[in-house]
């Protein structure tokens, strides 16, 4: 059942979304509709980590463009919703494509720590040079406008909306690394000197697949711009990269199914936990500890393999 559930996208996509249903009515439309947009961003994540097998510590600096770019956009252009994330989108695709033709000739310590680096001057953008543009410490806050049914104001539209995009993210990544161009890019991650002995530029298919996860990565930013109708430095905040890695190890790496359980079992877990213990932090580092080495394939790897 779970190999055919891994190989079937539309299969993987009727349990998303039942299972998001299902949950919904046990909480409030905005909190799930955080949960989701958090998925999406661990998805764009777990592309260069679950399935290109590079770590980065910098990946909120595309969630951060992503969120910037439509507030931006909506604030100084159009409060078009639409627009807006379409903006976000090559704003964060766009800057994946200018730094990631450094960052992906390196590997290992090194891409980890020049993404964070690199993480570090972005934030550093936002608060600093520009705030005119950015609103500096005070972030900006937008509205959108509303095209009759079309209200991204309503919760139940904006939850619905939201979900369709996790499972349209969610069909793209699973085509993309179902298709010959997956196989080759874990055949890459698997040993990429004998890929290049055959003849292949490695550097091009990293590359697009870096370029693809930043594009994601600032579309669930573009979403949550439009969540709040604000942004601020805190989503372009270095620190919190920590909050990415951790889902997807929790849900296991490189694959749809464990993105999605890892970034809601986070979500579930800061925002529940943090009610009942203040130093609710403790706690995750106590689950990092026993994910990594008790459950190293995270939640869905363990329930394959049982």
């Amino acid at each position: 059942m779970i190999s055919k559930l891994e190989k079937n996208p539309f299969l993987t996509l009727a349990v998303i979304a039942v299972g998001f249903t299902v949950f919904a009515a046990f909480t409030s439309y905005p909190k799930i509709t955080d949960f989701m947009i958090f998925c999406v961003f661990v998805l764009g994540f777990d592309l260069i980590y679950g399935h290109m097998g590079h770590l980065s510590f910098g990946h909120m600096l595309y969630l951060g463009a992503g969120s910037y770019g439509a507030a931006i956009f909506a604030y100084f252009v159009s409060p078009n919703p639409f627009l807006a994330i379409l903006c976000g989108i090559l704003t964060a695709a766009l800057l994946g494509l200018v730094l990631g033709s450094v960052v992906v000739k390196t590997s290992g310590a090194a891409f980890a720590l020049l993404n964070l680096a690199l993480n570090e001057v972005g934030a550093f953008m936002v608060l600093v040079p520009f705030p005119e543009l950015t609103g500096g410490e005070d972030g900006l806050s937008v509205y959108f406008e509303s095209y009759g049914f079309i209200d991204v104001n309503n919760p139940i539209f904006w939850y619905c909306f939201c979900l369709v995009s996790l499972l349209l993210v969610c069909y793209v990544v699973i085509r993309f690394v179902q298709s010959p161009y997956g196989i080759f890019l874990k055949a890459t991650k698997e040993n990429e000197i004998r890929v290049k002995f055959l003849g292949y530029n490695t550097y091009i298919y990293k590359l697009v697949t870096f370029v693809l996860s930043c594009a994601i990565a600032g579309f669930a930013g573009s979403l949550n711009t439009i969540n709040l109708s604000y942004t601020s430095p805190s989503l372009i905040d270095p620190t919190r990269n920590v909050e990415v890695i951790f889902a997807a190890l929790m849900g296991g790496a490189g694959n749809v199914i464990g993105a999605v359980i890892g970034g809601t079992a986070f979500m579930t877990i800061s925002n529940y936990l943090a009610q009942y213990i203040i130093r609710w932090e403790m706690f995750l580092g106590i689950a990092l500890l026993i994910f990594a080495f008790k459950f190293k394939k995270g939640i869905w790897g363990y329930i394959g393999k049982a």
